[in-house]
């Protein structure tokens, strides 16, 4: 980042990265980050970052795009027929 001082000489001003902390991460949440790093090879670090972009700067869809892909979700919905002996078996063997 570069700013001009009252001199009119442009200044470098670089901004460090901020440090944080984070305290009483339960168990299993630690588990899935870490196997989340490890799937997009990437350090605990690196994750705990894109996760956190990820939730607070969401990529933008224009609305007609966002229609467009629930136009197309519904269609491929109503072409398949779930009968309830299938539902009940993909139940089970997410159980299993």
């Amino acid at each position: 980042m570069a700013r001009i001082n009252h001199n009119g000489c442009k200044l470098v001003v670089k901004i460090m990265p901020t440090t944080l902390t984070l305290k009483n991460i339960p168990d299993d949440l630690y588990a899935r980050l870490k196997r989340s790093a490890e799937v997009h090879r990437r350090s605990l670090n690196s994750e705990a970052i894109v996760c956190i972009e990820t939730v607070l700067f969401p990529a933008k869809i224009a609305p007609a795009e966002r229609l467009a892909r629930a136009r197309v979700l519904r269609e491929a919905l109503l072409q398949t027929k779930f009968l309830a002996l299938d539902i009940d078996k993909m139940k089970r063997e997410g159980r299993e």
